[in-house]
């Protein structure tokens, strides 16, 4: 069996489009899988079981990048084409089965409308698959197994999603004072590369000895295996607040002007929390997508920490 999956240029989206890889990888043991995507997710595809190539499709002029995967997969059949990009690639293919994902639907979550796009009544966990190489290279940048982890995600690539990272500063103090939830926990950071600079405050504030810092010096999935060596994960809506649930570890994702009901993180053990302030509210307010200032200012660390708290005793049976 051969499946021909496309889907997202956008690294969250794509991680979220995994519950549907998932499916079929689990379902049909030894498909082998071709990914099409935007460069920027591609690395996330790199482990995946019986794959067989990754092809990229950076943007071009008129459609380019949808000539250009065409060509390099007409001539193979497919007894599965899914594309989530709702394009007309998939039925000017060879194939026997097409899913097309046509448009989105505000009232249910990403993942759930793409199960239900496959005939599923509930959709599976995103899932990023993490070869040894990867683990082990986590291993050379995190301290010791006893030595708990907390993982932060303080950028973003919109600045109205980005909490303040004076905050997070906050926070992070708070979670790691003696008494708090994680003590002395080594502190995991990680970002774009053009994020960093926003995020050096936070980074700043940690002893070198207290921190390990990834802004684009490693690859996805040497992130995504420190993400599974992690405790506790808390950052802003974001393609890393997806692969920390994908990780299955504890993703507390913080939300303002996206919608969580939607875009919330997707996986065994999450929660979010928002500002004081609605989605509608934010909007209706007058702002705007080209303005880069933070939305996210109605939301408190102490809020933030509360559900921090409450997160992580769910995890050890105390709620």
């Amino acid at each position: 069996m051969r499946l021909l999956f496309i889907t997202s240029n956008r690294l969250g989206d794509a991680v979220l489009s995994t519950s549907v890889l998932r499916h079929y990888v689990e379902t049909y043991p030894g498909v082998r899988v071709t990914v099409a995507c935007g460069p920027v997710a591609a690395p996330i595809f790199q482990a995946v079981p019986n794959l067989d190539r990754i092809i990229e499709m950076p943007k071009q002029k008129r459609g380019g990048h949808w000539w250009k995967l065409w060509k390099s997969v007409v001539l193979n059949w497919w007894d599965v084409i899914v594309d989530l990009r709702g394009s007309a690639t998939a039925y000017v293919l060879p194939g026997s089965k097409r899913v097309v994902l046509k448009g989105n639907d505000d009232s249910i979550h990403r993942v759930e409308q793409m199960a239900r796009m496959i005939g599923l009544k509930k959709g599976l966990y995103p899932k990023i698959w993490i070869d040894q190489k990867h683990r082990s290279r986590a291993d050379d940048l995190l301290p010791g197994n006893r030595c708990k982890v907390l993982a932060i995600g303080p950028s973003a690539n919109w600045g109205g999603k980005t909490w303040a990272a004076a905050n997070f500063v906050d926070v992070i103090a708070r979670l790691r004072s003696q008494d708090g939830i994680l003590p002395d926990a080594h502190v995991l950071l990680v970002g774009a590369p053009n994020e960093r600079e926003a995020a050096k405050p936070v980074i700043d504030a940690l002893p070198e000895a207290n921190r390990t810092v990834i802004f684009g010096d490693e690859d996805l999935l040497t992130v995504q295996a420190c993400l599974e060596r992690s405790d506790l994960y808390i950052g802003n809506d974001s393609g890393l607040m997806h692969m920390a649930a994908a990780a299955g570890i504890p993703t507390l994702g913080l939300f303002g002007p996206t919608r969580e009901e939607n875009y919330g993180p997707c996986g065994p053990l999450t929660a979010h929390v928002r500002t004081e302030m609605s989605y509608d509210e934010i909007w209706s307010s007058g702002a705007t997508w080209r303005s880069h200032d933070s939305l996210m200012g109605t939301l408190s660390v102490d809020r933030v920490v509360d559900a921090a708290s409450v997160l992580l005793s769910s995890k050890n049976g105390k709620q």
